[in-house]
């Protein structure tokens, strides 16, 4: 097993099941994950921008190694998410786009739409993102890029 990863985890209404799912119904074969729950908790309806600032406050400050959100779309978790120097925030519907999403862009930050996806096809995108990796080069400068002008602190 490789070394445990610690997650932030932010959910509204629509993704409160699969969170629960993901903390703790889901059995990691790849990885020892270490959850940070940032809410919401409970199914009652609530504003995803709330937990999208909680995860993405732990990111920035180094308290955890990466984030997961979820939300009905996921887009409005994204959006939120962007929001934060450093944070590479990119929604994954299937395997395919997790597996570029971090190969390409490095998201530290995967956004799931929970209205769009089982807990069968969460578990499958959560460990294809977590086990690919970075590929650098031409895709770290163009990230330098993204920074040079939203990271202006």
């Amino acid at each position: 097993m490789k070394q445990a990863v610690s997650i932030a985890i932010g959910a509204d209404h629509h993704g409160f099941a699969q969170k629960y799912y993901l903390t703790t119904l889901w059995k990691q074969n790849e990885y020892a994950i270490n959850w940070y729950d940032v809410g919401s908790f409970d199914d009652k309806p609530s504003d995803y921008p709330v937990y999208a600032r909680a995860a993405c406050e732990m990111i920035r400050k180094k308290e955890v190694d990466y984030g997961v959100l979820l939300c009905g779309s996921g887009v409005g978790m994204a959006i939120m998410a962007n929001r934060y120097c450093g944070v590479y925030a990119g929604v994954a519907w299937n395997t395919d786009v997790a597996r570029a999403a971090k190969r390409d862009d490095n998201i530290n930050v995967l956004v799931l739409p929970s209205d769009f996806v089982s807990n069968e096809q969460v578990s499958q995108i959560v460990t294809t993102w977590l086990t690919t990796e970075f590929v650098g080069n031409r895709h770290a400068q163009r990230i330098a890029m993204i920074d040079h002008v939203t990271c202006k602190e």
